[in-house]
C-alpha cells in the first residue's frame, strides 16, 4: 500500500519535472527565443498530461480506492496550492487595479460610462443564460418529480444548506444592495462577506475618485498619490506574473485529480440534467461567439488567445481565482488596456455570471416548478423567473459556491423548494468555464 502511494507521488513529481523541461527536452538544448513555449502551450501540455495520468489512475484503482484518495491529497499540494495562491492575490489585484484604473482616467464621467457598459453587458448575457436554461430544460423534458438524490447527495445538501442558507434566506433586494456598500474595507479585503468583492470595487472606486479630486485641488500632493498608486500597481502586477507562471503545473495537478476522481455512476444517474446543462453552456459559448463577431472580433482568434484562462477556470472550478489570469490575458494577449481589463474582470467576478447565476438556477427552477403545481411553460412565470435570476446574479458570483448561493436566492424568491441545489457538484467545472468566457 505504502509503496504504491510512493510510486504515484514519484510519477506525479516526474511529470511536473518533465513539464518544466519540455522546451529543452523537445529541442535537446536550450531553446532559442523563437522556440520558447507560450503560456498557452504549456497549459495545454499540462492539461494533456493531467488527463492521461488521471485516466491511468482511474483504470488502475477506480475512483474510490484508498490509495488513490491518499495520492490525490499529495497532488492537491500543487493543485489546491496553486488555487490558493491565486485566491491570495485576487483582492489585492482587484483593489489596486480599480484604484489605478480610475486614477488614470482623469475624467470621472469616463468612469461612469465604462462601468455602466460593462454592467449592462454582464446582466444582458445573464438574462440570455436564464432563457437558455429554460429552453434546454424544456427541450429535455426535465422535471424534479420522482428525482431522488442518493444518500451521499442528501448528506451533502445538509452541509450546503447549513453553510449558505442562513446567509441568503432572509435577504430582500434592498438588503442585498445595501450589502454592497463597504462598512469595513479591511475586513472585506479578507473576503469575509459574500459581497466582499463588490465592496472592494466600490471602496477602490471612491479612493480613485478622491485621488482625482486631490489632484485638482492640490496638484503637487495629487501627483504624489498618483505616483504611489502606479508603483503599487506595478508591484502587485509583478506578484501576479510570478503566480501565473505556475499555471501549467496547477492545471496538471487539477486535471489529474478531476479525471481520476470522476464519479461516472453519479453522472449517469442524472445524465439528462448533465447533458442539458452542458448543452446550455455550449449555447452560451455560441452566444458569446456571436457577440464577438458582431463587435468585429474574430471568435476563433479570441478563443485561441484566451485558452489559458478558460482552461484554468474549467479545472479549478473557481471563477474568482481566475481574475488575475484573466487580467493578464486581456492585457498581454488581447491588447486591452489595463483599466478596462481590470474593470471587466473584477465586475465579472461579482455581477451577472452566466453559468452559476444564470443558467443553473433557471434550470433548477423550471425542474422544481411542477412539483408545487406551477406551469413552467407559462410566459408570465418565465418572465418572472428571468427577472429574478438577472437581479439575483448581482453580487452572487464572487462567492465560493456561487451557484448554490444563486439558487438559494432564486428558488425561495419564486416560492420553490431548494431540494436540488446539491446537483451543483456535477456542473461547477463547466459553469466556471462559461463565467470566465
Amino acid at each position: 500500500m505504502e509503496s504504491l502511494l510512493v510510486v504515484n507521488v514519484l510519477v506525479f513529481m516526474a511529470l511536473l519535472l518533465l513539464l518544466s523541461q519540455l522546451p529543452r527536452r523537445l529541442f535537446h538544448d536550450k531553446p532559442a527565443a523563437h522556440q520558447q513555449w507560450s503560456l498557452a502551450k504549456k497549459v495545454l501540455a499540462g492539461l494533456v498530461m493531467g488527463v492521461l495520468f488521471g485516466l491511468g489512475l482511474q483504470l488502475v484503482y477506480g475512483n474510490d480506492h484508498p490509495i488513490l484518495k491518499e495520492s490525490m491529497n499529495w497532488f492537491n499540494i500543487v493543485g489546491n496550492g496553486y488555487v490558493q495562491l491565486l485566491q491570495m492575490i485576487v483582492m489585492p489585484l482587484i483593489f489596486v487595479s480599480i484604484l489605478s484604473a480610475i486614477a488614470k482616467l482623469y475624467d470621472v464621467a469616463s468612469l461612469g460610462k465604462i462601468s455602466v457598459l460593462i454592467i449592462i453587458m454582464l446582466l444582458f448575457t445573464t438574462l440570455i443564460a436564464a432563457l437558455v436554461g429554460v429552453l434546454v430544460t424544456h427541450l429535455f423534458a426535465l422535471t424534479a418529480e420522482g428525482l431522488t438524490a442518493g444518500t451521499q447527495k442528501i448528506a451533502g445538501f445538509s452541509v450546503i444548506e447549513s453553510k449558505y442558507r442562513d446567509k441568503v434566506a432572509d435577504w430582500t433586494v434592498p438588503q442585498l444592495i445595501l450589502s454592497f456598500i463597504p462598512k469595513n474595507p479591511f475586513a472585506d479585503l479578507t473576503g469575509t462577506r459574500p459581497t466582499s468583492i463588490i465592496s472592494i470595487v466600490i471602496f477602490a472606486a471612491f479612493l480613485g475618485v478622491a485621488s482625482l479630486e486631490l489632484l485638482r485641488s492640490n496638484a503637487e500632493k495629487g501627483q504624489r498619490i498618483l505616483v504611489a498608486i502606479d508603483a503599487l500597481q506595478s508591484w502587485v502586477m509583478h506578484l501576479v506574473k510570478l503566480v501565473i507562471k505556475l499555471t501549467p503545473y496547477g492545471v496538471l495537478a487539477l486535471m489529474t485529480n478531476m479525471v481520476a476522481s470522476s464519479d461516472i455512476e453519479d453522472i449517469t444517474k442524472l445524465g439528462g440534467f448533465v447533458v442539458a446543462s452542458y448543452l446550455g453552456i455550449s449555447i452560451m459559448f455560441i452566444v458569446h461567439a456571436l457577440l464577438l463577431f458582431i463587435s468585429g472580433v474574430n471568435p476563433l482568434r479570441f478563443f485561441k488567445k484566451v485558452w489559458p484562462v478558460l482552461t484554468f477556470a474549467f479545472t479549478s472550478r473557481s471563477s474568482a481565482a481566475s481574475i488575475p489570469l484573466s487580467v493578464e490575458v486581456q492585457t498581454r494577449r488581447l491588447g486591452i488596456s489595463q483599466s478596462i481589463a481590470s474593470f471587466s474582470a473584477s465586475f465579472g467576478a461579482s455581477i451577472g455570471q452566466n453559468g452559476c447565476a444564470g443558467l443553473y438556477p433557471a434550470m433548477l427552477a423550471v425542474m422544481v416548478a411542477p412539483t408545487v403545481g406551477i406551469n413552467p411553460l407559462e410566459l408570465k412565470w418565465i418572465a418572472s423567473l428571468v427577472v429574478v435570476v438577472t437581479i439575483s446574479s448581482i453580487g452572487v458570483a464572487g462567492v465560493g459556491g456561487g451557484a448554490i448561493f444563486a439558487a438559494l436566492i432564486v428558488l425561495p424568491a419564486l416560492g420553490l423548494p431548494v431540494t436540488l441545489v446539491a446537483l451543483n457538484e456535477l456542473l461547477n467545472k463547466p459553469i466556471a468555464f462559461s463565467i470566465v468566457l
